[in-house]
């Protein structure tokens, strides 16, 4: 059985001190009774069928975001078998039916994982979001994700996010980013629900044909949460998620990064993809060359090299404009035409 690191837990932490001490350190913690206050989080801890009821209250009729993996699927959502798609289905469902069926389920021995992922809150729910308010994210709307057990391969996120259980229990296992090497991520451009995920079953981990995982193992973090806790994954550390219980919920914040609101394309993993398309044909000397040149400007790794140059000349080193960032982004736009 893997002994995994404890993540750090806090019971008492204001908004001042997260954005201040604990979101620039890019560590993760959990958060204990985050948001033991809200009303939806009460209603969960009745029972299921009061949490249906809650949200229930806000519903006005439109259709939300399903995702069915069959029994098959052992509660996993992640590829098919020859990796030619995913092994679970998509579409679109009133909600009210969705959590009728989600209560339904609860008496089955055997059943699919359901879920309703990433949905907007204001969207399908208005008013749900007045009456559970967090002081953190006073002008944030956060995602909300509904389901029974199931689990999400590893993977990571392109913005720091704080993931707050609802209802149920969730376990989380955390790896940092420079574990990417030992997790054998997938593909960058067919992924199982946006961003790219371990090919490793975290639960049955194949170590002969991927023995790096084990490393990945000996440096990983795990926490079970209970409803009204809260964990802050910061971006790009990827995550392991289990739904514990046949009715779980989560609600989430996203607030900078690829997430942010005035984020202006492209975005990291846009210039990942068209740095592996300009040096494909490169020879790994020459990619190695290359690295240092994005070592000094990009990741600054030693001198900052906007230090020496004039202000009006350091352009994509300094601060841009706007009307700069269009200009460049025209030049881009014509040298790819080519």
């Amino acid at each position: 059985m893997t002994a995994y690191k404890p993540i750090p837990e806090y019971r008492e932490l204001g908004a001042q001190q997260f954005f201040a001490e604990i979101a620039p350190a890019q560590q993760p913690i959990v958060i204990r009774n985050f948001v033991q206050y809200w009303p939806v989080v009460a209603a969960a801890k009745k029972s299921p069928q009061d949490f249906a009821a809650y949200l229930l209250r806000f519903y006005t009729g439109k259709k939300a975001r399903i995702f069915v993996a069959p029994p098959a699927a052992n509660k996993r959502f992640y590829y098919n078998n020859d990796m030619t798609d995913v092994n679970y289905l998509r579409g679109e469902e009133r909600v009210d039916l969705f959590l009728g069926r989600l209560l339904e389920l609860m008496d089955r021995d055997v059943y699919p994982a359901i879920s309703i992922q990433n949905s907007s809150p204001a969207d399908i729910l208005p008013g749900l979001i007045a009456e559970n308010k967090s002081d953190f994210f006073p002008d944030e709307e956060p995602h909300l994700w509904v389901g029974n057990e199931g689990i999400v391969s590893a993977h990571y996120d392109g913005a720091d996010n704080i993931a707050c259980v609802v209802a149920g229990r969730r376990r989380f296992v955390l790896f940092a980013p420079d574990q990417v090497g030992n997790l054998y991520p997938g593909s960058l451009n067919f992924t199982p629900a946006g961003a790219p995920t371990s090919m490793v079953n975290l639960n049955e981990p194949d170590f002969e044909r991927y023995p790096l995982f084990q490393i990945a193992l000996d440096n990983a973090y795990s926490v079970e949460l209970d409803p009204g806790d809260a964990i802050f994954i910061p971006m790009l550390w990827w995550h392991h998620v289990e739904s514990l219980e046949k009715v779980n919920a989560l609600m989430n914040f996203w607030w900078n990064g690829s997430a942010a609101k005035n984020a202006i394309p492209p975005s990291p993993i846009d210039s990942l993809n068209i740095a592996l398309l300009a040096m494909r044909d490169l020879t790994p000397k020459q990619r190695n060359a290359w690295r240092c040149l994005f070592d000094h400007y990009l990741f600054k790794q030693g001198v900052d090299p906007a230090a020496y140059i004039p202000e009006h000349q350091q352009h994509l080193l300094g601060k841009v404009s706007l009307d700069y960032v269009r200009a460049i982004k025209d030049y881009f736009i014509e040298k790819l035409k080519k």
